[in-house]
C-alpha cells in the first residue's frame, strides 16, 4: 500500500479518479490530506481560463526529489458543471500521470484512460466528424495514449464497421443475453455466476431455475412480438449453459424461438460452452438442431498444470479432443479464450498455449489479461498464486499480437479491466468475416441488452441520447427463483419508458 499525501481535501470524484492512476503504478494506493506515515505527497494547483482553457500542474516530492509538470488546454466551448467537471478531473490526470511516470520510469501506454471502453472514445469522435488523423493527435496529446494503442483502436474501429455496418443505427435493435448459472466447478479467478451444477441439482434448484427461465423467456418474448423489437444477437453465457442437459438445452432453444420475434433476422446466435468437460455429442446435435453454429469452447492454457492450479477439472487433451468433436459436429464458428499471466505461466507455457492454437485455428481467439477481480478466490488468496511480472506479461501481449496477424486474425474488439496485469487490455480477433457481432454491441454500448436468466444484467440504452439504465437479476439460483417474475416487471416498464409504449 503507498501512502500518498495531497495539499488540500479535494471533492470525492475527483480523489476517486486520480485514486485509479496511482494505482496504474502501485499495486494499491490510497490518497490523503494528513501527512503522516506518506511515501510521497503531491500538490495540485488549476485554473479555469477566460477562453475555455483549463490548466493544471502538479508538483510530487518523494524522498526530497520533486517532478513537475504543467498542462493546458483550449475547449472551443465553455463548460458548466459536470462537462466542467470532467475537464478538470481529466487535465489533473494528464499531470498527475506524467509526475508519476517520472518517478517510477514507468510508461503508461493507456495514458490516463482507466475505462473498461477506449473504442467508445473513438467512436466517439468518429461520430463528431473527426479525420483519422485528428483522432489520434487527440488521443496521444489530451489522453497520453501511445501510438501503439492508438492504432490498435483505430484497427478494431474500421472492423466493427465492416462487420456492422449499420452500428450507429443499431440502437433501434436489441440484443438479448440469456445467463445458465451452473459449471461444474468455479475457477479460481471467476466472479461470474458459477454455481456447482452437481449439487444444487441434488437439491433441486437445477430444475427449479430452468422453470423460471421458461416463465422469462415466454414473458419477455411476449413484449418483444407486441412490440414488433429486431433482435439483432442472442448470447447464452454464463455459468456454462452446456453445463445442463441435451434436453434441457433442447427444451430452452425450443421457448426461445417459439416466444422471440422474427426469428430469421437474428443476425448471430452464441451458445458459450467454454468448460470442454460440458460438451457432449448430444448437446452438439441440439445445436445443430437448432440452427446454432457459434459456440465457444475455452482452453484458457494449455498447460495441465495451470488448469488444476486454477480449478478447471479438465485436460488439456480434452479441450483439444472436444474442439475437433464440435468441428465434426458441424460448428462453424468456434471461439477459444486464452489468459495471458496465470500462475507459475511465463513465455514458454504462453508460447505452447500459441503453438496448439495453431493447430486449431478457430475462427476467433479471445486474449485475456489476468485481472485480479474483488471477489474471486484469487485475489482473497493472492499470496497463493505467483503471476507473471509487467514486463513478462507486455511480452506475451506482443506475442499475441505477432501470432494473430501471422495466422490472418485481426483485432475487432478490446475491453479492459481494473487490477488487470500490466495496465493491459484484453482483444478478441477473428478470422476475417467470423466476428461475434454480440461483443461488438455489448463492449460499444450502442443497443440495449436485454439480461434474461441468473446473473443477467440489463443494459438499456436509449436510442435517441444514448443515456444508459442498468438491472440486475439476481446472480444465486435461489434469490432468482424467489424474484424472477418481479425482476420481468420491472424490465417491462423499463423498456415501455424507453421505446414509449
Amino acid at each position: 500500500m503507498k501512502i500518498i499525501h495531497i495539499d488540500q481535501k479535494y471533492p470525492e470524484d475527483w480523489i476517486r479518479v486520480l485514486n485509479h492512476i496511482a494505482n496504474l503504478f502501485f499495486e494499491d494506493s490510497k490518497l490523503r490530506v494528513e501527512p503522516e506515515g506518506a511515501d510521497m505527497s503531491v500538490s495540485f494547483a488549476y485554473q479555469v481560463g477566460d477562453n475555455f482553457s483549463i490548466a493544471t500542474k502538479a508538483i510530487l516530492t518523494v524522498d526530497g526529489k520533486q517532478y513537475t509538470n504543467d498542462y493546458s488546454i483550449k475547449y472551443e466551448s465553455v463548460a458548466t458543471g459536470r462537462e466542467l467537471n470532467i475537464r478538470m478531473k481529466r487535465a489533473l490526470s494528464h499531470v498527475f500521470l506524467d509526475v508519476l511516470e517520472q518517478h517510477t520510469g514507468v510508461h503508461q501506454q493507456w495514458g490516463i484512460l482507466t475505462g473498461v471502453r477506449p473504442t467508445k472514445l473513438y467512436h466517439k469522435f468518429r461520430k463528431e466528424g473527426k479525420s483519422e488523423r485528428e483522432i489520434a493527435e487527440l488521443l496521444i496529446r489530451d489522453f497520453r495514449l501511445s501510438a501503439e494503442k492508438v492504432a490498435l483502436l483505430k484497427d478494431i474501429v474500421e472492423r466493427q464497421l465492416v462487420t456492422i455496418p449499420d452500428i450507429d443505427q443499431i440502437g433501434q435493435e436489441i440484443s438479448v443475453y440469456i445467463g445458465i448459472p451452473f459449471c461444474p466447478t468455479k475457477c479460481a479467478y471467476c466472479t461470474f455466476p458459477a454455481y456447482a451444477i452437481g449439487s444444487n441439482r441434488k437439491q433441486g434448484r437445477v430444475t427449479t431455475f430452468l422453470d423460471g427461465l421458461h416463465i422469462e423467456l415466454r414473458e419477455m418474448g411476449k413484449w418483444l412480438k407486441n412490440n414488433n423489437m429486431k433482435i439483432t444477437s442472442i448470447y447464452w453465457g454464463g455459468g456454462t449453459p452446456t453445463s445442463i442437459e441435451a434436453d434441457e438445452m433442447d427444451s430452452l432453444y425450443q421457448t426461445m424461438y417459439e416466444s422471440f420475434p422474427n426469428p430469421e433476422t437474428i443476425r448471430e446466435v452464441t451458445v458459450e460452452a467454454g468448460r470442454p468437460d460440458t460438451i457432449t455429442p448430444e448437446k452438439l446435435e441440439v445445436l445443430k438442431k437448432w440452427g446454432i453454429d457459434r459456440i465457444s469452447v475455452n482452453p484458457q492454457s494449455y498447460t495441465d498444470e495451470t488448469l488444476k492450479a486454477i480449478g478447471r477439472h479438465h485436460t488439456v487433451q480434452e479441450t483439444i479432443d472436444k474442439f475437433w468433436l464440435a468441428r465434426e459436429s458441424g460448428m462453424n464458428n468456434i471461439n477459444m479464450d486464452l489468459i495471458i499471466g496465470l500462475p507459475n505461466e511465463g513465455i514458454e507455457e504462453f508460447q505452447h498455449s500459441l503453438v496448439e492454437s495453431a493447430k486449431m485455428q478457430p475462427e476467433s481467439l479471445t486474449v485475456h489479461t489476468l485481472s485480479f477481480k474483488r471477489a474471486s478466490e484469487m485475489t482473497r488468496n493472492k499470496d497463493k498464486y505467483k503471476v507473471a511480472d509487467r514486463d513478462t506479461v507486455a511480452e506475451m501481449m506482443e506475442m499475441a499480437q505477432v501470432w494473430t496477424k501471422e495466422n490472418d486474425y485481426v483485432p475487432y474488439y478490446l475491453y479492459r479491466q481494473k487490477n488487470i496485469l500490466g495496465n493491459l487490455e484484453n482483444v478478441g480477433y477473428s478470422k476475417a468475416g467470423e466476428e461475434s457481432i454480440y461483443n461488438i454491441v455489448i463492449m460499444e454500448e450502442v443497443q440495449t441488452i436485454l439480461g434474461i436468466g441468473c446473473g443477467a444484467s440489463s443494459k438499456f440504452v436509449h436510442p435517441d441520447t444514448g443515456k444508459i439504465t442498468q438491472f440486475h437479476n439476481p446472480k444465486d439460483p435461489a434469490a432468482y427463483i424467489m424474484t424472477f417474475e418481479e425482476a420481468i416487471g420491472k424490465k417491462i416498464e423499463f423498456l415501455d419508458e424507453l421505446y414509449k409504449v
